[in-house]
């Protein structure tokens, strides 16, 4: 056996052995191989499993500014590195998440606790202050808080969300961070293209999904429910929902889609589907995406095919900073 030959047979010995113990569904897994081909990649994902990652977080510009809130944290004793990438975002260790959850900080609103991978779609969306702009599936509240600091409380920002418990929470978070331009809508998304057609500058879909990026080895309930049954109910909600979407997007508009899982079905399908009913007022934009590791969309997956332009979505891998996400951005002509 050759050098390259024993460093291959060393790397799959190395997956196997993270792969055995992994808690998971054998089919979850054989999932995973198919989608991510590379073995260091699969390994990366493995991983991403089980170790900590950091605990990152955005400081509320809408009601306070970053050096007093950084000098602050840091004399309580917190470690901060700044995400940069992202303006107004930084991380500490998995040690201090419970430290920066018990900060007046954290009480009043001036920082908001998300994974980065969060931000991503905010920042390819690039809403600015004075637009329309619509978060289709809101709560908590997260990525419209992001969204009113990019526009600077100026302008139009619709958040909709139909389940009741979230959609209270979704306005609390709201109120809690300042954003004073948010009108907010208990209702289910996939009616809101009929009721506001053509009406939304840009538009942010993230969309309700299996959580693939979330499973924890250590968490069993947070993949107790996954099958692939519910991955072919969550693609069938999330069709009609980027149909919604796209419907309420103005000419010349601006569609970012999202989710946190990995299934093809629940990504590259849904924008395959939307292509196929839209395809001549669509455009797929490459962007650049800030992750350290993107892999693009699929364009083959167990048979079927889709449009090539797929291959400008991105899909982020998981490290000790980020959660896998998925993300596209979409411009109607």
């Amino acid at each position: 056996m050759d050098d390259a030959d024993q460093q291959s047979g060393d790397a799959s010995d190395s997956e196997n052995s993270i792969r055995a113990r992994l808690p998971f569904p054998a089919e979850f897994l054989d999932r995973l191989s198919e989608i991510i081909s590379d073995s260091h990649d699969l390994q990366q994902v493995y991983r991403s499993f089980v170790e900590p990652k950091c605990v990152s977080f955005r400081v509320n510009t809408l009601v306070t500014d970053v050096t007093t809130v950084c000098n602050s944290l840091a004399d309580q004793g917190l470690t901060l590195t700044p995400i940069p990438w992202c303006e107004a975002a930084f991380q500490v260790p998995f040690s201090q998440r419970s430290l920066l959850l018990q900060t007046s900080e954290f009480d009043h609103g001036h920082i908001y606790v998300q994974t980065a991978s969060s931000f991503l779609p905010v920042l390819a969306l690039n809403a600015l202050p004075g637009e329309t702009v619509l978060d289709l599936a809101a709560a908590p509240g997260g990525k419209t808080i992001h969204l009113a600091q990019c526009m600077r409380n100026e302008g139009v920002l619709s958040a909709v969300e139909p389940v009741r418990n979230r959609f209270f929470k979704l306005m609390a978070n709201l109120k809690r961070h300042g954003v004073q331009i948010a009108k907010t809508y208990q209702t289910d998304g996939r009616t809101v293209g009929r009721k506001t057609p053509e009406r939304f500058d840009k538009i942010l879909l993230d969309a309700p999904c299996s959580s693939e990026s979330r499973f924890r080895a250590d968490d069993a309930d947070s993949y107790a429910y996954w099958s692939e049954r519910k991955i072919r109910e969550q693609s069938r909600k999330q069709k009609g929902l980027i149909r919604s979407a796209f419907q309420s997007l103005r000419p010349g508009g601006t569609l970012v889609y999202c989710t946190c899982s990995f299934a093809p079905e629940e990504n590259e399908a849904v924008l395959a589907d939307l292509l196929k009913h839209h395809g001549d007022q669509i455009q797929v934009q490459d962007f650049t995406c800030p992750a350290p590791h993107v892999l693009p969309g699929l364009t083959h997956w167990r048979g079927r095919d889709w449009p090539a332009e797929i291959q400008y979505a991105k899909r982020v891998l998981p490290s000790h900073e980020l959660d896998s996400f998925f993300l596209c951005k979409l411009v109607k002509l």
